[in-house]
């Protein structure tokens, strides 16, 4: 207790110097550790400065790696040049018994014409077939062996050529014909057959060859999206892309394929040969089921029934 009369007992000097001795403690320590974390800071910060450059040349470097991996080290390649036609591979094509026709059916078909509903499609009063496709084009290959095929019930396809699909592309080196240069003749139907590009490459690009007329290009672009194979049957349907699975043709000759069509248990022809039986069935509505011998062949008549009306 204080004596009477006399303020609060002050501390021993001992004890205040003490007392102040470990605040002037606590405080250094305060300093110190925020110092430390502040020079942890700037090294951070001056470690991202120097390695930000360095992530982002990284990740340059794997999106250049990504596409090129993605899309060949030399872009697009060419392929095996279009040459004429093996006389024995034209007239297979051109000549597939219609009781093989007929034992296969739709086949193997995986994906049938779309329907039109704009002007009809015609040339000095004959319906007509705009084909667009592209020499490069896998899907162009797997459909052009349908297509002659159709296309010789009800007339003359001559002048045919053989090339290859592009060898960068899917389905590469798919063994095909081109309609590039080639002609048809028929009393029933009308042929426009266009190749726009070759399977050839110069400058990193397919060389161009046929070239479209400013209605048919139209068509191509509104209709057919600028994507090969197109396929205007009459302004009634619509073939775009292939109508089977190019890769049932993998590995195979021209020769090898031809001779396939007329096979009814090859795989080659359940696909192709069940495609070309649509596809007559598709020129068929266009011709009032004209010739009556192919319009009425059974296999026509079991694929007409797939057509969308």
């Amino acid at each position: 207790m204080s004596p009477k009369g006399r303020g609060p007992a002050k501390p021993p000097e001992s004890s205040r110097i003490n007392g102040s001795t470990a605040a002037q403690k606590r405080l250094a320590a305060q300093r110190a550790l925020a110092a430390a974390a502040s020079a942890r800071a700037a090294r951070r910060r001056r470690l991202t400065t120097v390695l930000a450059p360095v992530v982002v040349v990284i990740a340059v470097l794997a999106v250049f790696v990504a596409v090129k991996v993605a899309g060949g080290s030399s872009g697009p390649k060419s392929g095996i040049k279009a040459a004429a036609a093996a006389q024995s591979v034209a007239g297979a094509v051109t000549a597939v018994p219609a009781a093989v026709l007929d034992q296969i059916g739709t086949g193997d078909l995986t994906t049938p014409p779309t329907a039109l509903t704009g002007a009809p499609l015609t040339v000095n009063g004959k319906p007509r077939v705009l084909f667009v496709g592209a020499e490069w084009c896998p899907y162009c290959a797997a459909e052009r062996w349908s297509l002659v095929i159709a296309l010789s019930r009800f007339g003359t396809v001559s002048g045919l050529g053989e090339v290859s699909s592009s060898p960068s592309d899917v389905f590469p080196n798919t063994a095909t014909l081109t309609l590039h240069g080639a002609s048809y003749s028929s009393q029933y139907l009308s042929l426009t057959a266009k190749e726009i590009f070759s399977n050839q490459v110069s400058g990193g690009s397919y060389q161009p060859l046929d070239t479209l007329d400013a209605a048919d290009q139209a068509l191509f672009a509104s209709v057919g999206k600028n994507s090969f194979p197109f396929i205007d049957i009459g302004g009634k349907y619509l073939i775009s892309g292939a109508s089977y699975d190019p890769g049932v043709l993998k590995g195979k000759t021209q020769a090898q394929i031809a001779a396939a069509l007329s096979d009814p248990s090859s795989p080659i022809a359940k696909a192709v040969d069940g495609s070309a039986n649509m596809i007559t069935a598709a020129l068929c509505k266009l011709t009032g089921n004209q010739p009556a011998s192919v319009c009425t062949a059974p296999g026509v008549t079991a694929a007409a029934a797939g057509l969308p009306s």
